[in-house]
């Protein structure tokens, strides 16, 4: 059983996740919204990818390109532009300090609550 993600949590991380997949291969849309869900974020549709993806592309962090499909309409393929590629370094480097700040608080050990 796959468990869901805090959807607030998700939003915050979504972006770099899309940098990461696009970083790792040039991928379309659909394409990317199975790659997450292969991830285990199987509760992650593509009514939150697209957007991103948008928005990624609008920020210029993504280019495109349309490739003819044998199945139906062209495959919009997005890749990660060279400002996207720098984005990814400072996301995943400001990852990595989140994470640890918040371990670093939850490994602390518990204390018995004083029954007073």
């Amino acid at each position: 059983m796959t468990e869901s993600h805090d959807p607030q949590l998700l939003k915050g991380v979504l972006s770099l996740l899309l940098l990461h997949l696009i970083a790792e291969q040039e991928s379309y849309g659909y394409e990317v919204v199975q790659r997450l869900q292969a991830a285990g974020f199987a509760d992650v549709l593509e009514g939150s990818v697209y957007p991103a993806l948008n928005r990624l592309q609008r920020d210029g962090l993504l280019g495109t390109r349309l490739v003819p499909s044998p199945s139906g309409p062209a495959r919009k393929y997005y890749r990660l532009s060279e400002q996207g590629r720098r984005a990814l370094a400072e996301s995943t480097a400001a990852w990595a300090r989140h994470v640890a700040g918040v371990d670093a608080v939850l490994s602390r050990p518990l204390t018995a609550a004083d029954d007073r």
